[in-house]
């Protein structure tokens, strides 16, 4: 059987998914009459909607007599662990490039990793119908970013093709001919790309996708580097140290034909399959026949970069919206998580009803509590804070620092400079990207970055464009500039008044709307100095038998200021959390009850 695997690598929004659902049609993997769903390899919820890649996936198509398997890759930098250990399963790399964007940091992130495990790459030039592609200077931004980032000859004479997806068609020239459609694209894959090295021995496999499964239990998705499996056949698993972590019988193998997975009864070399059966076996290890006792080399899992508590909500209100709400429920879902999600890392904290949860970045974050509260969990959650660590030689504390690169209009430019600085950030490069724009770029702390999307798009009119990127760790930058402004917050529990939050306008610009529930601690709005006001919103208008000659008016209140998951995880201060409920987004103070919030304020003061 002819085979090869291949994995697609672009930066996020760059057309991989419509490239694979072209690829599906076109080599005939669904019939004709078949109703598929655009962008078939996105299958959560928070993945068409927002349009992103969050899980790594495999399909496979048949061309000719050839199999090709096919791994869409993530191309968002915060779930960049899947992708490292990826590309160590497949032979080849498609790196696709919008034809206008050109080469952006995920795009040089997943091809430095690619380059250095010793893939050869075609380019793929997407999107060549848009208005503003340029191609051209396309193509030799990405020869410059591969000879950057110390690209062998072999791999700077990469094959090219030009093309749309969207529109189902790949040709050797931007203007060249459509009628081919996808043909060029599988003819080019069979030809450049080398088929999987076999090596001798008996069975032995990488995990490198994990997942849970309600029915199969753990599923580990893997390329077979020697030997074949069947299902019932022992095994063992071996730490990256050599150490024997299980031992068990494989009890189904699957493999992909089409986006179906399919159960085989024998499974060979080079192959990419999923086995069902282990329990505690992750990504990293190796799988392998019970005689085996050197574990193959893997690729280490990076680090979690950000930290956030996951808390009980102990608010006046929890219990009214959801219906998963205590503590063991809360955890027994995160700890499922962590079993799928080998970026995540979950521990209990020291107060009983929370976890600490940590990630690769806040969109990470943001995303597990967006599935949680659409599966009908409550929960307060704190804001994302860095994880630091201490360096061996020196002592002192370092933090993570990011690459940065930002494309604006000329004219915005300035603002963007003068806030990245106030986030500590340092600038080092500065360059015109076409049509009266710039292209930023920044080494910043994490820290700095929280909740800067949002105020970037203000300052831009909503035209800029932040990508951002792991850099390393760096010694800490020092103290950063938080919210500057108080917030108000209610004294009482009850349904809001129109009439109160009138009066209350010159205060600050209200969060909430008349008659939302709101109870003692909440914040209900953002106070026009830099301290905290407690406010009464539910006080409504003392009624005489007087009338008046001029007419009461209807009140009409001033548009509240939205809150977002990501907005609000951005907004609150350290003695502040989220309250995330299927129904609702609410900030809080961590003690609802004024006369604590002094008594931790004092401790705070105390020990600084």
């Amino acid at each position: 059987m002819n085979l090869r695997n291949v994995a697609i690598i672009a930066h996020v929004d760059h057309g991989k998914t419509t490239l694979v659902d072209r690829l599906l049609q076109q080599s005939g993997t669904y019939r004709e009459n078949q109703k598929v769903t655009e962008r078939a390899m996105d299958s959560n919820d928070l993945e068409r909607e927002r349009g992103i890649t969050i899980l790594a996936k495999a399909a496979s198509v048949q061309w000719k007599d050839t199999r090709i398997n096919i791994v869409d890759t993530p191309g968002h930098a915060d779930f960049g662990g899947e992708v490292e250990r990826i590309l160590n399963m497949v032979d080849g790399a498609l790196v696709l490039v919008d034809a206008a964007e050109g080469p952006l940091p995920q795009t040089k992130f997943v091809v430095s990793k690619a380059l250095k495990v010793g893939l050869k790459p075609i380019v793929v030039i997407n999107k060549v119908d848009r208005p503003d592609a340029r191609p051209t200077e396309v193509i030799n931004e990405v020869f410059d970013l591969f000879a950057a980032l110390d690209a062998s000859e072999e791999q700077l004479d990469f094959p090219i093709l030009y093309g749309s997806a969207k529109q189902g068609w790949m040709a050797d020239s931007p203007d060249g001919s459509q009628d081919a459609g996808m043909q060029p694209l599988f003819d080019l894959i069979v030809r450049h790309v080398a088929p999987p090295t076999v090596e001798q021995g008996p069975f032995r496999m990488i995990g490198t996708i994990l997942e849970a499964n309600p029915y199969l239990g753990r599923i580990i998705t893997g390329r077979i580097t020697s030997g074949a499996i069947k299902p019932n056949q022992q095994v063992k698993v071996l730490g990256a140290d050599g150490k024997t972590i299980e031992q068990g019988r494989i009890t189904k193998i699957l493999a992909f034909r089409g986006i179906e997975r399919t159960p085989l009864d024998e499974a060979e070399a080079g192959d990419i399959v999923a086995i069902a059966g282990l329990t505690k076996g992750t990504v990293a290890d190796t799988f392998c026949d019970p005689s085996v006792e050197t574990p193959l080399v893997a690729q280490p899992i990076d680090p979690p970069t950000v930290s956030m508590s996951f808390i009980v909500n102990n608010s006046p209100l929890a219990g009214t919206e959801g219906d998963k709400v205590t503590s063991r429920m809360i955890r027994d879902r995160l700890l499922r998580e962590a079993e799928g999600n080998v970026a995540l890392r979950v521990v209990e904290a020291t107060d009983k009803d929370a976890m600490e949860v940590s990630g690769r970045g806040e969109l990470q974050l943001a995303i597990l509590i967006e599935t949680m509260r659409r599966e009908g969990f409550e929960l307060s959650v704190s804001r994302p804070r860095v994880v630091l660590q201490k360096d061996e030689a020196t002592g002192q504390w370092q933090e993570p620092i990011e690459e940065v690169v930002i494309d604006v209009d000329e004219e915005h430019s300035g603002v963007v400079v003068q806030k990245m600085s106030e986030r500590k950030a340092e600038m080092i490069e500065m360059r015109p990207s076409g049509g009266n724009r710039l292209r930023l770029v920044f080494y910043a702390p994490t820290r700095g970055l929280i909740g800067y999307q949002g105020e970037l798009l203000t300052d831009t009119r909503g035209t800029a464009i932040m990508n951002r990127l792991f850099h390393g760790y760096a010694n800490y930058k020092g103290d950063i500039q938080g919210r500057r402004n108080g917030v108000l917050i209610s004294n009482d529990q009850g349904e809001a008044v129109a009439y109160a939050m009138f009066k209350l306008e010159d205060r600050g610009p209200m969060m909430i709307e008349p008659g939302w529930k709101v109870y003692k601690g909440m914040i209900v709005g953002e106070h026009t100095r830099d301290n905290d006001l407690e406010i009464n919103v539910l006080k409504g208008k003392q009624l005489t038998n007087i009338r008046t000659t001029s007419k009461d008016e209807a009140v009409r209140l001033t548009p509240p200021i939205r809150m977002t998951l990501e907005k609000a995880l951005a907004y609150i201060e350290d003695d502040e959390l989220v309250e995330v409920t299927p129904k609702s987004i609410r900030l809080r103070k961590k003690f609802l009850d004024a006369n604590d919030r002094k008594r931790a304020e004092k401790a705070k003061e105390a020990v600084a």
